[in-house]
């Protein structure tokens, strides 16, 4: 069974790389790179900053700090677990797939993935009750974990399972700050 779950997503791999071309490279090695999200991310802060107020904001960054620190660290142990070689270094099939970008680390899972995925929803929990469509905020890890199949440097699995883990550590770690809140700082929650 797992062997056909890895023939699945290597298939599936294939499929979603082989659509890109190289015009549109560039575009995807901007996106790929955390730095190029810093306007979107000031924008999340400031619209954050206006509905929960500075000493909260402070709070509030402090938790997604030790949010991006956990899961990028965990993220690592599994790495070194599993032992699975990124797409471009995949011998069965780099040779059949588009690689805009190489790298020699490992890649089961996607710490792109987890780590966007775990600030977004902990962004997301904040913001929900104050913006009918605070999902949108999920666009980022969508398009930014992509870009890392688009560039051959992930599979479609490392991506899902890196989702997977990043919603679970953001709603434990947003939980975590709730806690912080009601025991330290009750007057900062709101709503």
């Amino acid at each position: 069974m797992l062997e056909y779950l890895i023939s699945l997503d290597k298939e599936l791999l294939v499929f979603l790389n082989g659509l890109g071309s190289e015009k549109y490279d560039a575009f995807w090695l901007i996106i790929t790179k955390q730095f190029n999200w810093t306007p979107y991310f000031l924008l999340l802060l400031f619209i954050l900053q206006r509905r929960i107020g500075w000493k909260n904001l402070g709070i509030a960054l402090l938790f997604i700090a030790l949010l991006i620190a956990f899961t990028d660290q965990t993220t690592n142990m599994f790495k070194y677990y599993f032992q699975r070689l990124r797409p471009c270094n995949d011998f069965e099939i780099k040779s059949i797939i588009r690689i805009v970008k190489h790298s020699d680390t490992l890649s089961f899972f996607s710490g792109h993935a987890s780590s966007s995925c775990a600030s977004m929803t902990f962004l997301f929990l904040i913001l929900r009750k104050y913006y009918k469509y605070a999902f949108v905020i999920y666009l980022f890890p969508l398009v930014f974990a992509y870009s890392r199949i688009y560039l051959g440097l992930h599979f479609p699995l490392d991506i899902l399972v890196g989702y997977t883990y990043g919603l679970l550590t953001g709603i434990t770690f947003y939980k975590l700050y709730i806690y912080f809140l009601r025991k330290y700082f009750p007057s900062l929650i709101q709503g």
